[in-house]
Order: C-alpha cells, then structure tokens, then sequence
C-alpha cells in the first residue's frame, strides 16, 4: 500500500448533532471519497460526547449543532480549542438558526462555513471542499483550489463589505468578490452581512444606489443617462426599470415631483 493511499485513509469526520435526520442528511449528501474521507461517519449526540471523540479520535472535520442538550455548538467548540489548542481540524455549522452571533461564534472557534438547515448537497460539499483544502493544501484533491481562512473577525469583514458598498456602489460589485477576499463562502458571508445589517448584501448595494440616484434626480442638470452611469447601470433604460421597481416612479417622475421649484 503506497503512502499516499494510507494518509487518504486517515482524514476522519465527526457529526455532533442530536437530531437523527440531520446526521442521516449529511452521511448521504457528502462526498466523502473525494475529500478522501473514511467512512462510516462518526457521529455524537452533543457536545459532550463529541468532546471524547474529539480526543480520541482527532477528526479533521467536524460539523456542529449550535443547539443540543447538554452542551450546545459554542461551549463544544469553546470547550475544544481549550483542551486542545493546537488541534488540527475545521468545524463546519450545521444550524436551524441564521444568527449573527452563531456565525460569529462559529469564526472565533475556527468554523469555515455555516449551512443552514435543510442541508443542501452543493452547499455541503463546497464547504468541506474549502475545510480540506484549508488543512491539506498539497495533498490532490482533484479541481479544489487552495484558499485561507479568514485574517479578519465576523464584524470587521460585514463592516469592510459594508463600507465598500458605501463607497464603490458605481462600480460592477459581486458577492464573490469579497468571498474571495475574505476567504468566506458565499452562502456564510451573506448571512453574517444579513444577520448584522438586517438586510442582504446585494439589497442594500440596490438601496445605496437608489438613495443616490435620489439625490441625483433633485438636480434638474444631470441628465438621467449620466445618473445611470454614476449608480453603477451601465443601461439607461435598465436603470429607469429598477427605478420604477424600487420606488414605483419612473425616474422622470420622481425628477418632476422632486425637483426644487423655480422662483417664478
């Protein structure tokens, strides 16, 4: 047996969750042989219990429940990183639950994605595709790339994707831009943006620029092309049906009722 064949065989995964269906969910959807994972899956109830696997054991990927009896995500992850510091392995979140302070949670204890549930296979194989290759860069594993965990906190990156929507809304913004950047999924930096802001990334990129295009409108002199231009739309005509979408006025409109009055 070549070495190669023998470390594939060594890369374990963990499901701490007390619900039955969701750890069944995650065996099924995954694609344990091409992240070279063993199977079975090992599987605990609670934090607890997932706790002495965890020291036994040494799974390189763990997926967590944030709520269970006994002892919830945050303690087990909390309660991990103490007892072992220098533990080698990624948590992924499998929650019922789409809240900033989860997700935060999640990134101080190493957590690379956070899925809600249902489990969705595209969502759950891409986050153990960045979890691997973030522990074993070198090994192959096919077309993954190599990507970084985050340098940056939950709340320094919502606020530094916030600001750059703030300040470059004119230009062609994409989410996997700042995924890329960041090192975040797609899916769990629009949940952290949306569980801080209240509102979706793209949402609030379309509020900036409509608020804009607002005061843009009060000035009779710039034309509605050059406005256009300046929100980012390329399009006039787009822009005036997004207009219309956002506001219910067709930019013309909002212009005549807005305008300022001429002295007479």
């Amino acid at each position: 047996m070549s070495l190669w064949y023998w470390r594939r065989a060594l890369h374990k995964a963990l499901i701490v969750d007390d619900e039955i269906p969701v750890r069944v969910a995650v065996t099924k959807l995954g694609n344990w042989k091409k992240w070279h994972i063993e199977t079975p899956i090992l599987y605990a109830e609670n934090g607890k219990e997932a706790l002495k696997v965890l020291m036994e054991v040494h799974p390189c990927l763990v997926f967590v429940d944030m709520q269970m009896p006994i002892m919830n995500g945050v303690q087990f992850m909390e309660r991990a990183r103490e007892l072992a510091p220098d533990l080698s392995c990624r948590f992924i979140i499998v929650s019922g639950y789409d809240t900033f302070d989860y997700a935060k949670a999640g990134i101080r204890y190493g957590a690379t994605d956070y899925l809600l549930k249902p489990v969705v296979a595209d969502e759950l194989n891409e986050a153990i595709g960045r979890a691997m290759q973030g522990l074993f860069p070198s090994e192959d594993f096919g077309d993954s790339q190599e990507k970084k965990q985050s340098e940056f906190s939950a709340d320094e990156v919502t606020e530094l994707v916030h600001t750059a929507i703030e300040t470059r809304y004119s230009e062609n913004l994409k989410i996997q831009e700042f995924a890329d950047k960041y090192y975040f999924s797609r899916e769990y930096l629009s949940r952290l943006f949306k569980s801080r802001y209240g509102i979706g990334i793209y949402e609030y990129l379309t509020k900036v620029r409509m608020d804009r295009a607002k005061s843009l409108l009060a000035d009779p002199e710039v034309g509605i092309s050059d406005i256009a231009v300046r929100i980012g739309f390329s399009d006039a005509g787009y822009f005036s049906k997004a207009f219309r979408a956002y506001t219910g006025q067709t930019p013309s409109e909002y212009r005549r009722e807005h305008a300022p009055k001429k002295d007479s």
